[in-house]
Parts: C-alpha cells; structure tokens; sequence
C-alpha cells in the first residue's frame, strides 16, 4: 500500500506544483542564456524570491541615475547638507550666513515632486534666521524671495545639460555597435 500512495503524493505535488505558479516551465527562446542578461532581465520585471506575496517588485530610480537629484546636489555644493535623502525626495541644508549680516542666516529646503525635468518637479523652500547680536534671541521665518526662483532655475539648467549629455553618450555607444543605425543598434530589450 505505501509503495503505491509514494508515487501518487509525488505526482499530487508536482501537479500543485505548477498550478499554483511556484514553478513555471521555460523555454530558451523566452530566457537569456547568459547570466547577466538573465539577471538583468529578472530585475527589470521585478522577478525574485518572496515569500507569502506574489506582488512584483517596485521600480527603483537611483540617485545616480536621476539629472534632477544630481544637479540639486552640484548646485547646492557649497553649502554643508543636513539631510539628503533620495528615497525621501528631500535635500536640506544647514544654516549658513551668505553675506555681510552675521545676525542673518539661510536654509534651504529642496522637495522633489516628480522625477522629470520640469519647472513644477521641485519645490524649493528658503528660511530665514534673525538672531541678536549675542545670538541668544533668534526668530525663523519663511520668505518668498527670488532666491528660490533663480535656485530652481539654476538646478533645471543643470539637469537639462546633464541629461543632453547622457542622451549623447547613449547615441555615441550605439553608433559605435552599428554605424548604419540599424536594428543592432538598438538593443534586443529596447525594441
């Protein structure tokens, strides 16, 4: 009797198996061969292992790879930050005194709202502190100044020559796989 139920358990299983999802018969033609390519590919559909969810993955734009977070941070370079945080959308500053007034100090607040280069994807927020000569009283205010405005006009120039420069590399390291432009100039996953 146990030698028959063994097979049919395995059977069952293996049938639960690929009802269920957990395993997926695959073809060559639909998987890279190689490695990297396969891995590349699992990443872009957000494929991985989870457990008890069968939600895919979320698309991550790294810092590095967005002009509008790396033109904040070259345009605000000469100020110390306080707090950068791509994930949060937010870069702060810490106070410091631009000018002559030692009793008067800046911060700056830059809230990114969209990833794209335009004039309403960030939001920049300025603050002022005016503190008595022993600087012992100190009042903080928000002031609507052109000082936001030339910041966020300085960050959308910068990240629009950035990505016109990224645009070119891209059209540069494709020339070179095919001089033609052809179809092999595009890569197989772009097409």
């Amino acid at each position: 009797m146990y030698n028959f139920l063994k097979p049919l358990l395995i059977l069952f299983f293996l049938l639960f198996l690929t009802q269920c999802g957990i395993y997926k018969r695959s073809d060559v033609k639909d998987n890279p061969v190689n490695v990297k390519d396969r891995v590349r590919k699992n990443i872009e559909e957000g494929r991985g292992i989870r457990f008890g969810s069968s939600k895919k993955g979320g698309v991550f734009d790294f810092a590095s790879a967005n002009e509008l977070w790396r033109a904040s941070v070259e345009t605000l370079d000469f100020v110390p930050l306080v707090n950068a945080s791509y994930s949060g959308g937010i870069i702060i500053t810490d106070w410091f005194n631009g000018g002559d007034d030692n009793n008067r100090d800046l911060k700056i607040t830059v809230r990114f709202l969209s990833n794209e280069i335009r004039s309403d994807a960030i939001k920049i927020i300025v603050h002022e502190r005016i503190c008595d000569n022993n600087r012992n009283n100190c009042s903080t205010n928000l002031i609507d100044s052109k000082i936001s405005g030339e910041i966020q006009l300085a960050i959308l120039k910068r990240a629009a020559v950035m990505e016109k420069i990224g645009i070119e590399k891209l059209v540069k390291e494709r020339r070179k796989k095919d001089p033609r432009g052809g179809d092999k100039a595009i890569p197989v996953d772009q097409r």
